[in-house]
C-alpha cells in the first residue's frame, strides 16, 4: 500500500456531459491515481474541498489500442472515481484548486 498525497490521488476532474447531469445529484467525477483507494479519495476530496463526501464509486477504463499512419499504439487505463457529496455541499471544479 502507497502512501499518496492528496494532491497525488486526486489527478483531474472529469468535464464531460455525463459528469454535468452527475452534477445536479450532487455527484462530482474525478481522474484518479491507479493505485487510490476509496477511503482515500473520500479523505483527499474532504481535505482539498472541505466538503462531507457521502460516498465513492469507482471505475477503471481500460485503455484502448489506436493507430495513426500505421503505427499502433495503446493509451493508458484511466482510473475514475464518482463522488457523491452529502445533502447541501457542492464544489465547483470549472474554479480548479
Amino acid at each position: 500500500m502507497t502512501d499518496l498525497g492528496h494532491y497525488d490521488v486526486i489527478v483531474a476532474p472529469v468535464i464531460t456531459e455525463k459528469s454535468t447531469l452527475a452534477s445536479e445529484a450532487n455527484q462530482v467525477v474525478f481522474k484518479v491515481a491507479p493505485s487510490a483507494s476509496k477511503p482515500q479519495i473520500k479523505q483527499a476530496v474532504e481535505a482539498l474541498f472541505g466538503v462531507k463526501v457521502k460516498a465513492v464509486n469507482t471505475m477503471v477504463r481500460k485503455g484502448k489500442t489506436k493507430r495513426f499512419r500505421g503505427i499502433k499504439g495503446r493509451q493508458s487505463d484511466v482510473k475514475r472515481a464518482v463522488v457523491t457529496l452529502a445533502e447541501g455541499q457542492s464544489i465547483d471544479v470549472t474554479t480548479g484548486l
